[in-house]
């Protein structure tokens, strides 16, 4: 794992909660494990996330009553997360390809 400039992090955070609840209904501690895979966050950065994405009506959450423990709230996409984070990734990718080409020197 890598430690990402904390600016890059808060840009790129939201696309990486949607597109991996996209993938499947996860709570907010495997989300956190999930994206630790890849970058440095904490539960106390994943949970405002949820809030404001669940307010904005991209996901919606249920509870799960646990054998091992409390019960779990899980986070589930809507239709207008996924538009969004379709959006989204669409701008991640020409962003990163611009930037790649301007590093690279292309185009001059």
């Amino acid at each position: 794992m890598i430690e990402i400039n904390s600016q890059l992090k808060r840009g790129t955070l939201e696309l990486c909660v949607l597109a991996l609840v996209c993938r499947g209904d996860c709570y907010g501690y495997e989300l956190v494990n999930r994206i630790s895979e890849s970058m440095h966050i904490t539960e106390g950065t994943i949970y405002p996330l949820l809030k404001r994405l669940k307010d904005n009506g991209s996901i919606t959450s249920y509870i799960v009553e646990s054998q091992e423990g409390p019960p779990r709230k899980y986070y589930q996409i809507t239709d207008n997360g996924k538009v969004e984070k379709e959006r989204q990734e669409s701008e991640w990718r020409e962003f990163a390809e611009s930037i790649g080409k301007l590093i690279k020197g292309e185009g001059e």
